[in-house]
């Protein structure tokens, strides 16, 4: 972790916000902004514009240092300020997340094939868990993966199918999540490979990520076993290591993309006049406004708190659970009260708006749905009771034997 001081945070955290307003947010009406994100094209030459103006991987310094969750919160947030940020900063989920987990498990040599391409921005990464939910496959509980890894001389064979693989096209790092008789496993593999077949680029709400989200088909996959990444049978503890920044990074760049859509809507309820003033001076506009400020406050800190907390060293799953849902449900409540505010213009094309709103629908949905980590925050109450009464129970029998 880095031990920069606060100012040095800030510095970094102005020269992409600077960078993403004003080089960045231009191409948002380029056509090679698709409905399966940005082109490959784009993607490029967004990065040698971020690599031109010294933001690329703002997060991980040139020494290979990590910034610290509170301050990695700090930067994202600037770079999420459009759609097109995250991409062109490298800061973009799944190849954030992926870089992390290479850092905290990956060996020397892996680090060095599979890592140093992801951060200097050279390369895309997909990260293959999630399976069809019609085969009854792993999504919200991953404990319920059918996608095999099996020993066959010093290599892995894996055969199995994923759903919602974001980024699969267009990848050249690949991390597959499968399960050997030990348990879950993670690989990393070379993309493109022709035992990985894309089936179909699957039509989302959302339209921010590079190559989409897609189904994805694996045959007689074989993998080195030297590309196992930790030991076999750990995957799901690698997952949890990857999953509690990562939720708390996606929070992050939303943040960014709320605040914008924010502004845009304040400066059209400012300018906007109806019924002999501006819209921002009748009190169903002013107020929505005015809950905007407060959600986005409120998600702020609970960012800020969760980074505290995994800056400690802690797994922070709790943490990330209560920030993901206050943070995703917060914003989604500002992207809507934006919408609301500027009426027809809030669900064109015009402005980014319209397109904040559906990126945060989705992120309602990624890296957990708002249910599933309620349903988990309320096994802990659950926990926490039965624990509290088993202490109860043994401090009076104590006090009988006493």
């Amino acid at each position: 972790m880095s031990h920069l001081s606060a100012a040095e945070v800030d510095a970094i955290a102005a020269k992409v916000e600077r960078f993403v307003r004003d080089v960045v947010a231009p191409y948002e009406r380029d056509p090679r902004c698709g409905a399966h994100g940005p082109s490959e094209e784009l993607v490029l030459e967004l990065r040698a514009l971020a690599r031109k103006a010294g933001v690329m991987t703002p997060h991980i310094l040139p020494d290979g240092r990590h910034l610290t969750q509170a301050q990695t919160a700090i930067v994202l947030q600037k770079s999420g300020l459009s759609p097109l940020g995250p991409v062109a900063c490298n800061t973009a989920a799944p190849d954030e997340g992926n870089m992390y987990l290479l850092g905290k498990v990956g060996s020397p040599e892996q680090k060095a094939r599979f890592l140093d391409q992801l951060v200097s921005g050279d390369s895309r990464s997909a990260f293959f868990m999630t399976e069809p939910a019609e085969e009854g496959g792993a999504g919200s509980d991953p404990s319920m993966m059918k996608t095999t890894a099996k020993l066959d001389g010093n290599h892995w064979v894996i055969s199995g199918r994923k759903a919602f693989i974001t980024g699969a096209e267009g990848a050249k790092v690949g991390i597959v999540m499968a399960k050997s008789d030990d348990g879950a496993c993670m690989f990393l593999v070379d993309l493109p490979d022709p035992a990985i077949r894309i089936e179909r680029v699957l039509d989302t709400i959302d339209s921010s990520m590079p190559g989409g989200h897609a189904v994805i088909s694996i045959e007689n996959l074989r993998v080195p076993a030297d590309q196992m990444l930790g030991e076999s049978g750990e995957g799901f503890k690698y997952a949890q290591v990857r999953l509690s920044p990562a939720r708390l990074s996606h929070c992050m760049r939303w943040f960014g993309a709320a605040t914008r859509a924010h502004e845009i809507a304040s400066d059209y309820a400012c300018r906007r006049h109806a019924f002999g003033k501006p819209l921002v001076d009748h009190e169903g506009v002013g107020f929505m406004l005015a809950e905007n400020l407060i959600d986005l406050k409120q998600a702020e800190l609970m960012i800020a708190w969760c980074a505290g907390v995994l800056d400690t060293g802690a797994l922070g799953t709790v943490e990330s659970s209560m920030t993901k849902v206050a943070v995703s449900e917060a914003l989604m409540r500002v992207a809507d009260r934006c919408v609301q505010v500027m009426g027809g213009t809030g669900v064109s094309g015009d402005t980014i708006v319209e397109q904040v709103f559906r990126e945060i629908r989705a992120f309602r949905i990624y890296d957990g749905p708002t249910e599933v980590h309620k349903w988990s925050l309320a096994k802990k109450i659950k926990r926490d009771h039965r624990h509290a009464q088993e202490q109860a129970q043994e401090k009076i029998a104590q006090g009988a034997a006493a």
